[in-house]
């Protein structure tokens, strides 16, 4: 029974969660011109929130984690090439490739620590870098795949040019994702990987295997990652060959931060921050405009402690903390 109490008050919805996702919905019917860029925020969120998994819950450091995206998004729309154009099983396909290949890189991570992971990882992700740029003929190399067209979603609602259904499409894949990741991080498994992050020599002790549940965070990301570069593909008509970049990489390294490690809703967050920031900031200073990203991430790591969640949960209990006192 008390083990029950435990996990039901671990598994409560954070005001920020039900915050941010009733934002999204009221944003959609708000801003029906802006549809497009909602969709990219939704879909690079589940890949914050994907990796956060990783370094936020497990404490597993990755400088890599754009091959799995970029593997799932070159999968979607090989697909597609091929013929087959049906866009939910396209990201089941998606998801399964990047899982592949998380697993069996998962072998090679859970016996590293350190500098050694975060080599391994960024050495992993050039491979596969090099790898899609060299295969012209199945990924177009430079060029990468133009004409990346899904068939309506159910057979019904076929993706316009106003973003109408990729919105409602993607919300609804990243939703049931989250729901999934909660799921996951709330329970007694996600109980066992922050054991592992916190003190790695004595979860054995308990009789886990820091292994196999190394391995299973990192397809489960691996996983994730794959759906939402699938969803771009399928969104977006076309895969680029930057969506395998070190600099995602290093982008999803820093959305995370900003929104908050180990909260999973804190991806969403940093993700809507980071990419807001970097399109104003691009537009105001096309030149220096990655100096301005840099001093709001040194701020956030000097001032705001557990990112924007850590900073607005203090707020909210300083204010009831107000309340009560003046009642």
């Amino acid at each position: 029974m008390i083990a029950r109490g435990v996990f039901a008050r671990r598994s409560r919805w954070r005001w920020t969660e039900v915050t941010f996702w009733l934002a999204v919905v009221v944003s959609i019917i708000v801003f029906p011109t802006h549809l497009i860029l909602i969709t990219q925020l939704l879909i690079v969120g589940l890949f914050a929130a994907s990796f956060d998994l990783l370094v936020g819950y497990t404490g597993i450091a990755s400088l890599g984690h754009a091959a799995f995206f970029g593997i799932g998004a070159y999968a979607a729309g090989i697909l597609i090439h091929a013929g087959w154009t049906e866009p939910i099983s396209g990201l089941a396909v998606a998801g399964i490739a990047a899982g592949a290949f998380g697993l069996v890189v998962s072998a090679l991570v859970a016996q590293l620590t350190g500098p050694a992971l975060l080599m391994i990882t960024l050495g992993l992700n050039l491979l596969v870098f090099e790898a899609a740029h060299a295969a012209k003929w199945l990924t177009g190399g430079d060029d990468g795949l133009a004409g990346v067209v899904p068939s309506p979603v159910l057979g019904l609602f076929a993706f316009d040019l106003y973003g109408r259904t990729a919105v409602v499409y993607t919300l609804v894949v990243v939703a049931l994702c989250y729901l999934a990741l909660r799921r996951v991080v709330h329970s007694p498994f996600g109980l066992q990987l922050e054991g592992i992050r916190e003190n790695a020599r004595r979860v054995p002790a308990l009789g886990i295997s820091i292994r196999v549940r190394t391995m299973a965070a990192f397809t489960v990301s691996a996983v994730l990652a794959g759906i939402a570069g699938a969803l771009l593909a399928q969104v977006t008509q076309t895969v680029a060959l930057g969506v395998l970049g070190f600099d995602r990489s290093a982008a999803v390294l820093i959305m995370v931060m900003l929104g908050g490690l180990g909260t999973l809703i804190g991806g969403f967050i940093g993700a809507a921050v980071y990419t807001v920031a970097q399109d104003r900031l691009s537009s105001l200073s096309p030149v220096y405009w990655n100096f301005w990203i840099g001093l709001m991430l040194v701020l956030f790591v000097l001032f705001a402690r557990g990112g924007i969640v850590g900073a607005l949960d203090r707020l909210a209990a300083a204010w009831r903390k107000r309340r009560t006192d003046s009642s």
